[in-house]
């Protein structure tokens, strides 16, 4: 009773002091707070409050059904923020996924506040805080556009605890000025608080976010006060040594090692508030989670994320250029190298790197990078050193000029490697205009990159627009990008050369003031792809529906007609079989759907397909998952891919199978087991890997993970037969602040 009349004190003290506040005050306070949840410290009923939060979802139009209280004070070391979060009287329970650090979706419950230190209204930080007392902190760029702008590999120290009460519960965080980069002398920073309430499915924000916007939208943020002008923190230097022990072993080579240790350190430095210096020796990337297969039936390079720690951070400055199809910068390059005799990707190992980011200034941000990579005289391959230099310039309110070079480079003899595993040298170099308009209508990108070899490809660039049309009723995407034939970024990825391509999508909306339904509507898209040599390789057009449900669900369905040109022959079956010859042309109709279950559910699930006319025969698709909650300890899911190729004789039909169950486990927010298992019969392989994580200080891990891989064939009925490769390893990681 007592806390609940400190936290209707608090309210109504924040009410009365801006009952129509469009800016918040950060005070400085002088007594110590408690990160506990329970927020009775004095300080908390005399700070500034941000309250009547608006919906984004369902409607934006609305006052949020489940209001939010969220207060901001600081000391000389940390910024302290207070949410309470409101509910019905009556007892409820909260979704979440697991107890696992960095949880995401659109049905978890949770609390957030994302900070703009330098007001640009492009790049923002985010902490956020679920019920049961789970953080998860994200690095925000491009303003927030769009699901690729969230990133949650970020990794920092801070602190926070949760507690549920009748009616409401109650979220403090500690986070140190160390933790942030921001300018001295600042007078305002750009803020917003923001809400996911599962009851009501439902998000809310201080700043209003318009629906077609995502929430984490940095358009709209409002302004937060500084009593006192932003202050340098001191020295900011932190060190995470490792150390490390593995086996492994390769059945099929008959080879193996003995139990190898390994250490290295990651160093950060804070250059100055706003820049930031990351020195890695010796990195070590065992711990990463494995990349989820798939049944490749595609003729081009498919793309798999980065999820190494070290190239996450900032990764918009190195990585964010050109277009998801035709990148000059991909860091998955770097640390992998191309075993010339078995055409397989091994790991090369990185002595040492180094990367500089962060801004300048408030309208100049900078990124250096620079890995070297070890050479490898098994395979042949040489030294290499990899760079990259970016310069992002703000423009106007929000848009921006961004120009980079990209170098790979080995200053080894020419003489020492055969001419097919060395490059003297490639580099790119290319300059872009970023758009994004005050208001968030109009967001683009318009680019022209060159790269250079020792012996120069005709046509060695490549150049694109896109541009993002986006209101409440409308939107429209127009893509357009040629690549020469000689484009060649060796540490970036590139789909197909010697293309010229145009596509564009127009979907409408209509937003029923009532019933299930949240949105929904038509569009139509197309995207053809050409070249001189050829004319059209690939087309389709399509018409499409999309629906969103008032309970986080939402069904997406597409009519597709496309035609394909086969310059190159090719096994459409994915098994290595009879192909399909060169300069060959077909026409197919294709239905594509898909549907995702309320999330908000313990039982959850999605599926679709792609199915229809193939090139010359017929597929038949089904893919998904399906899982549970045994929520708040972890769920089960399993994850499947059916395909069905029928092609008449003499090629190859066949059924594809690809199942991965997962389990994850989280014993309390500290300690984590996850094993993932995946059978793809297209390749005739069963991983396991299995991995625990205790986290026993902030940012602090000790890792074991245990993976194997088996031949495995449904042929005749599923079998599993000798192991091909296994390993052990054991880590250690421990942040120090000096």
């Amino acid at each position: 009773m007592r806390i609940q009349l400190q936290l209707t004190i608090l309210l109504f003290c924040g009410v009365v002091t801006h009952i129509f506040g469009q800016s918040i005050e950060i005070r400085r306070i002088s007594e110590a707070i408690k990160i506990d949840g329970v927020a009775n410290e004095p300080a908390w009923i005399e700070a500034d409050s941000a309250f009547h939060f608006t919906q984004n979802f369902p409607t934006d139009s609305l006052p949020a059904a489940a209001q939010t209280v969220a207060k901001i004070v600081y000391d000389d070391e940390n910024i302290y923020v207070l949410g309470i979060m409101h509910n019905k009287p009556e007892p409820r329970g909260y979704v979440t996924p697991s107890l696992r650090r960095d949880f995401r979706g659109a049905a978890n419950d949770s609390f957030s506040v994302i900070f703009d230190t330098f007001s640009d209204r492009t790049n923002g930080v985010l902490f956020g805080v679920n019920p049961f007392g789970v953080m998860r902190e994200a690095l925000i760029t491009n303003g927030g556009s769009g699901g690729g702008s969230f990133s949650l590999d970020w990794d920092n120290k801070w602190y926070a605890e949760a507690k549920q009460y009748e009616g409401y519960w109650v979220v403090e965080m500690s986070i140190p000025f160390k933790t942030l980069r921001f300018a001295e002398d600042e007078d305002s920073w750009l803020v917003n608080f923001y809400r996911v309430d599962s009851e009501y499915a439902e998000r809310s924000a201080w700043a209003p976010v318009r629906l077609n916007f995502p929430i984490f939208n940095l358009a709209n943020n409002r302004e937060m006060l500084w009593d006192k002008p932003t202050m340098k923190t001191g020295t900011n230097v932190s060190v995470i040594p490792y150390v490390a022990t593995n086996t492994e072993r390769d059945f099929e080579e008959g080879t193996s090692n003995d139990l190898d240790a390994s250490f290295g350190f990651d160093l950060k430095y804070a250059v100055t508030s706003g820049l930031n210096l990351d020195v890695t020796v010796n990195p070590d990337f065992s711990q990463v989670e494995v990349d989820q297969q798939v049944t490749n039936l595609d003729r081009f390079e498919i793309f798999f994320p980065e999820r190494r720690q070290f190239f996450l951070e900032n990764a918009d400055l190195f990585s964010g250029f050109g277009n998801g199809r035709t990148r000059p910068f991909f860091s998955r390059r770097i640390g992998i190298a191309i075993d010339t005799v078995t055409g397989q990707n091994i790991q090369n190992k990185i002595p040492v790197g180094a990367r500089l980011s962060g801004k300048i200034n408030n309208d100049l941000r900078i990124g250096v990078l620079s890995m070297q990579a070890a050479q490898d005289k098994s395979i042949g391959l040489p030294s290499y050193n990899y760079s990259m230099v970016s310069l992002q310039q703000k423009l106007f309110s929000r848009s921006s000029v961004n120009m980079f070079l990209v170098n790979k480079q080995t200053f080894e003899s020419k003489e020492s490697y055969a001419s097919s595993t060395l490059s003297e040298y490639n580099r790119t170099l290319g300059m872009e205009y970023v758009l994004a308009s005050a208001n968030n209508v109009w967001n683009g990108r318009f680019f022209y990159h060159r790269s250079f070899d020792v012996v120069q490809g005709e046509q060695p660039f490549s150049a694109g627009v896109t541009l993002n049309y986006n209101i409440q009723r409308w939107s429209v995407d127009v893509f357009s990008q040629m690549v020469g034939e000689g484009y060649n970024p060796e540490v970036g990825f590139v789909r197909r050369n010697d293309i010229r391509q145009l596509a564009t999508t127009v979907q409408y909306r209509w937003f029923p003031s009532k019933g299930k339904v949240q949105r929904h509507g038509p569009g139509f898209d197309f995207d053809m792809v050409g070249n001189d040599s050829y004319g059209f390789l690939d087309w389709d057009y399509n018409l499409l529906y999309n629906i969103d449900f008032r309970n986080t669900a939402n069904f997406r369905m597409r009519l597709r007609r496309q035609y394909t040109y086969l310059f190159n022959s090719f096994d459409p079956s994915g098994s290595d079989s009879v192909e399909l010859p060169a300069d060959s042309e077909y026409t197919n109709f294709q239905f594509i759907a898909s549907y995702q279950s309320d999330q908000r559910k313990k039982f959850f699930y999605n599926l679709s397909t792609r199915s229809g006319q193939y090139f010359n025969g017929d597929r038949i698709n089904l893919q998904g998952s399906i899982g549970f909650r045994y929520q708040p300890l972890g769920f089960t899911s399993i994850d499947f891919a059916y395909n069905r190729i029928i092609l008449p004789e003499p090629y190859t039909t066949t059924s594809l199978y690809l199942i991965g169950p997962r389990f994850d486990f989280t014993f309390s927010r500290n300690i984590f087991w996850t094993t993932f298992v995946q059978y793809n019969s297209q390749i005739e392989n069963l991983n396991i890997n299995t991995r625990f994580q205790w986290r026993f200080k902030p940012v602090s891990d000790i890792f074991l993970v245990y993976t194997d891989n088996y031949f495995a064939t449904h042929e005749g009925g599923f079998s599993i037969g000798q192991p091909r490769t296994r390993a052990l390893t054991f880590k250690i990681t421990y942040w120090l602040n000096l």
